[in-house]
């Protein structure tokens, strides 16, 4: 490496560290070990290597840049302003303050720059081992012998706390044997985790590990430049194998007292540590939030530099276009997909024909494939039993990434994550499947999906306690709660064939994830359901039953899912016996809250003398239907084995059963606890 690159690269460092110190320092809260420690990795990846223009963020071609190891926020925020990304030094100077643009943790939909939401650890690598999948797939479908259209990298950054964590072996796995070899992980090796030394804790050797997955790995000195440009170098060599290099760093460095312990990891300097910082790295005790000499000249260039790559690129991607019109059509149709007709063409049930919710939905995915092209999706080991295999497609491999089946294996906490970073490029709707009750350990990815808007579909099956013989280990029954209570998750838990076209079709205009939770046992189509996705699913909640003409109510009756059957049928009863009944349909709670209070309230019935929910689940949420008076006829116990008609008997779960409780005069508030 030359002389003069390396001393402006010398310049990018300190100014990284300062920025970040000062940030930190000045909101009095934040993680100066890690952007102190990368200092060096982050001026070599955004100064020598990273294929970005500054004006155009979202540029298709892109490399993606991923921190992981998100705590350490302040180093990319430092690095988005040195470079001119739309971040400036008020953003950096409001640091972890409201409303600005630079959270603790980087967060994708405040900053343009941020490739996507990190912080809780490793999740950022799973987003980027997505991104990588992604790039595979685009190049593989867009790319021609003349022109090629998409060959990114994707680099991303871990600490200590992201190689512990459970979810990046189960990303690493898949990127390894996926061949992702466009997917480059830097490793910040510091031998420091937050509670003290990582001996205390850690012993295990990384790089045999990534061996072992199907990485090629390479160990070097964090801080020597050259080091660092020659492995990044080498790590862009497209062999079938994804690279980690392993940097050894020193947290904190440049920090006189503080450097090498884990004091640095969580907490400002302080003042007085802060000012012998600056003296010890040479930075003017009285510049604040200093910018070295020459560092934006040298982006200047940097920026023009990738402006020029960027143009040439853009001749060719129009050059592309004028060559390949069907090619140019479906790429903007996956950018772009268009939801509008899909109503029109998802398959029709016949009322009184039995189909369980899983059947229905995988009739649906196959009509969804061929008019959505970006439709992509997969299961963790389960396709076969979630029925979310694509017939008409083969399967993904390492070799061949055109088919648009993904074995993902028993891997749902990574599954999530590489689904949320396809989503991330702007060019896939992945969906991917696992029984509900597995829902658990994916939970901390839908949760990020969630605050980012992602529009990822999660097809859970087996959604009650009359899955059966499996027993209560795999009878959910907390689950649909749980997935209630994360804000921006749609959940769905339709109650037939035509509830699940509709919820398909309500849930593709969704902004963000969606959970749809379909049965195993056979439903059967009710002709009550019948009705346009806009009227009926779309709105959350919708009448199915009632003999009310502008009186008053005697009993409503909500329900969702695979006990809706039942509770018409016991409205149809209670009918015969002269009383006025309404019966709601509830395929989405999140859906109803955004309709008008006119139309909740028609559906509340709130002078209705009894409302009642029947749900095979926990009770928890159905009091937004029922009040604090009502009657939930729910599960809140866990299952049993058995076969699911005698856990139906068993739990109460028949006409004759709810009947009885809802005439009981014993049983008139709360909740039935069924044990």
């Amino acid at each position: 490496m030359e002389n003069d690159i390396k001393s402006t690269l010398q310049k990018v460092a300190l100014s990284i560290r300062s920025l970040s110190m000062d940030a930190i320092q000045k909101a009095n809260s934040g993680h100066p070990g890690l952007p102190m420690g990368c200092a060096e990795i982050g001026s070599v990846l955004y100064g020598n290597i990273l294929k970005f223009h500054h004006e155009n963020l979202d540029w298709i071609n892109r490399d993606r840049f991923v921190l992981s190891a998100g705590h350490g926020s302040m180093l990319l925020y430092s690095l988005l302003h040195l470079s001119n990304c739309d971040m400036n030094m008020e953003d950096l100077k409001t640091f972890r303050q409201l409303g600005s643009k630079t959270p603790g943790h980087p967060e994708n939909f405040l900053a343009r720059g941020v490739e996507t939401t990190t912080g809780p650890l490793a999740q950022g690598l799973g987003a980027a081992v997505g991104m990588a999948l992604a790039g595979k797939i685009l190049a593989q479908k867009f790319n021609t012998p003349q022109r090629k259209i998409f060959d990114y990298t994707v680099f991303t950054l871990v600490g200590d706390g992201c190689v512990m964590e459970g979810l990046s072996n189960e990303v690493s796995s898949f990127a390894g044997h996926y061949q992702l070899d466009n997917l480059v992980v830097l490793y910040d090796s510091n031998d420091i985790c937050l509670d003290g030394d990582l001996k205390e804790c850690f012993s295990e050797n990384v790089q045999q590990r990534f061996d072992a997955y199907g990485f090629d790995t390479k160990t070097i000195d964090g801080h020597s430049f050259q080091e660092i440009e020659e492995a990044l170098l080498w790590a862009q060599n497209p062999n079938g194998r994804p690279k980690m290099i392993i940097c050894k760093t020193q947290i904190g460095k440049g920090s006189p007292n503080k450097a090498g312990t884990s004091s640095v990891h969580g907490s400002p300097l302080g003042l007085e540590e802060l000012s012998l910082a600056r003296k010890n790295l040479g930075i003017p005790e009285e510049g604040d939030f200093y910018v070295a000499p020459g560092v934006q000249e040298f982006f200047s260039e940097v920026n023009d530099r990738n402006a020029k790559i960027y143009t040439e690129w853009h001749g060719v991607f129009s050059e592309w276009k004028v060559e390949n019109p069907d090619l140019s059509e479906v790429l903007d149709q996956m950018r772009n997909p268009d939801f509008s007709c899909l109503e029109e063409s998802l398959p029709q049930f016949t009322p009184g024909e039995k189909l369980a919710g899983r059947k229905s939905s995988q009739a649906c995915i196959q009509v969804l494939a061929e008019e959505i092209p970006s439709l992509i999706g997969g299961s963790a080991d389960l396709s076969c039993s979630d029925s979310t295999g694509i017939k008409s497609e083969g399967i993904l491999t390492g070799k061949d990434f055109s088919a648009r089946n993904i074995k993902f294996g028993v891997r749902e906490l990574g599954m999530s994550g590489i689904c949320s970073g396809m989503a991330l490029t702007g060019f896939f709707t992945p969906f991917c499947g696992t029984f509900l009750t597995f829902s658990d350990y994916l939970r901390p990815s839908l949760r990020l999906n969630s605050l980012m808007g992602l529009k990822v579909t999660y097809q859970f099956t087996h959604d009650s306690v009359f899955l059966g013989e499996d027993g209560p280990t795999h009878q959910a029954v907390e689950h649909a709660a749980a997935l209630r209570t994360i804000p921006g998750c749609y959940v769905f838990r339709p109650a037939d064939g035509n509830e699940v076209r509709s919820t398909w079709v309500s849930a593709m205009n969704c902004e963000g994830p969606r959970a749809i939770l379909l049965s195993r046992q056979n439903l059967p189509h009710l002709e009550e359901t019948k009705v346009p996705a806009r009227d009926g699913v779309s709105r959350g909640a919708y009448i199915v039953l009632s003999n009310a003409s502008g009186g008053g109510v005697d009993r409503v009756i909500y329900s969702s899912g695979s006990e809706l059957h039942l509770a018409i049928e016991a409205g149809k009863r209670l009918m015969e016996r002269g009383e006025t009944i309404m019966v709601v349909s509830v395929p989405c709670f999140e859906l109803f809250e955004q309709q008008s209070s006119d139309y909740k309230d028609r559906i509340l019935v709130s002078n209705a003398k009894k409302r009642y929910s029947i749900e095979a689940m926990v009770s928890f949420g159905w009091h937004r239907f029922t009040g604090i008076d009502g009657v939930n006829i729910s599960m809140d116990t866990f299952g049993k084995s058995a076969p699911y008609k005698d856990i139906a008997e068993y739990f109460g779960f028949t006409v004759e059963a709810i009947l009885d409780r809802i005439l009981s005069d014993n049983q008139r508030t709360g909740t039935l606890n069924v044990l």
